[in-house]
């Protein structure tokens, strides 16, 4: 039992250094990944002639690394902006240095790069304030875009996105160089020059479109001002137009009502119909042979009009079928005059 207990002891020991361990080294990489530092800060102040989108918690950086932070911004003399902000104790500011705002994405962020240029090499006082004269706003990218704008009709959304960044990034110094930028530009312009032949193409179908409807502008015109007329006597008989509307529903219910009456007849009626055609189909030979002798018997017939209105009739020939219930049907045999008018035509 004892055994047990310093085994358990043992393996608590152990997971509670683990634990403590991987918190430090957690811990350790969130502030190397954050820039946070808990060393003593330094505040300074900054004059700029616009600061449009700097907000207080943006970045204060040297050579792309997070020193410190914006404190606030508040308006000097409604002309100028007044911008606080704190750096590490051992990030020493001097008169030489300036002061930037870039472009953190294309979003809108942004932070302040502070870098040494010419100028005197004394440190700069804590509560010191860089003058405007070694502070530069942010580019105007409203003006810059502009003057990009014909070149961005012609690309995707993707592609705008990718070139508008590298343009920020040329101008603001932080990657690339102009001859990089000027080479995919070319590559564009490239890309268009390739497409001459369509984009011509376009235009004189384009043109010849234009020239046809410029010939033709008087009878576009008469064609809009007689729909104009045909809308607007519209407009007038609306209420006819709507009372006619109504009475066409009157009549509709009324017809509905006499064909529910007739439904019946005309059910049976249609039925009866489709048998005489069936028989009709049936018997489709003998009805071409009838037709077809049909004017002969008609001639014959006119002629025997013509001595009076009288005709005389034989009986040529008889046949009969008798149906009993019960049993199939009797033949009757066939009766057939011997006379030679049944002969006769």
């Amino acid at each position: 039992m004892r055994f047990i207990d310093k085994q358990t002891a043992g393996d608590s020991i152990r997971l509670i250094i683990f634990v403590v361990v991987t918190t430090l080294a957690t811990g350790l990489l969130a502030l190397t990944i954050g820039n946070v530092s808990f060393g003593d800060k330094t505040h300074y102040k900054a004059v700029f002639s616009d600061v449009t989108g700097v907000a207080k918690g943006d970045d204060v950086r040297v050579a792309g690394v997070k020193v410190g932070s914006v404190a606030g911004v508040k308006i000097l003399n409604r002309t100028k902006a007044l911008v606080d902000f704190d750096v590490q104790s051992t990030t020493k500011l001097t008169g030489a240095t300036y002061a930037t705002i870039r472009y953190r994405n294309l979003v809108g962020q942004r932070y302040i790069s502070l870098a040494e240029g010419a100028g005197s090499p004394a440190p700069l006082q804590e509560n010191g304030t860089i003058p405007e004269s070694r502070t530069t706003p942010a580019l105007d990218l409203t003006v810059l875009f502009n003057g990009f704008k014909p070149l961005f009709a012609a690309l995707t959304p993707s592609d705008i996105n990718k070139f508008a960044y590298q343009i920020i990034q040329v101008f603001q110094g932080e990657g690339g160089t102009l001859e990089g930028l000027l080479a995919r530009t070319a590559s564009v312009t490239n890309t268009l020059a390739s497409r001459d032949q369509l984009i011509g193409n376009l235009i004189a179908d384009l043109n010849r479109t234009l020239r046809t409807v410029g010939d033709r502008d008087q009878q576009l015109s008469d064609l809009i001002i007689q729909f104009r007329r045909f809308v607007g006597g519209l407009k007038d008989d609306r209420q006819a137009i709507l009372g006619s509307l109504d009475s066409i529903s009157s009549l509709a219910v009324q017809t509905s009502d006499l064909v529910q009456g007739v439904r019946p007849g005309l059910v049976g009626d249609i039925k009866q119909v489709r048998k005489l055609a069936g028989t009709i189909n049936r018997n489709r030979g003998e009805v071409n042979r009838a037709l077809g002798v049909l004017p002969v018997k008609l001639q014959k017939v006119g002629r025997t009009a013509i001595y009076g209105s009288w005709f005389n009739f034989y009986l040529c020939e008889f046949k009969g079928q008798v149906v009993l219930p019960g049993s199939r049907p009797i033949e009757l045999p066939a009766y057939e005059t011997n006379t030679e008018r049944c002969h006769i035509g």
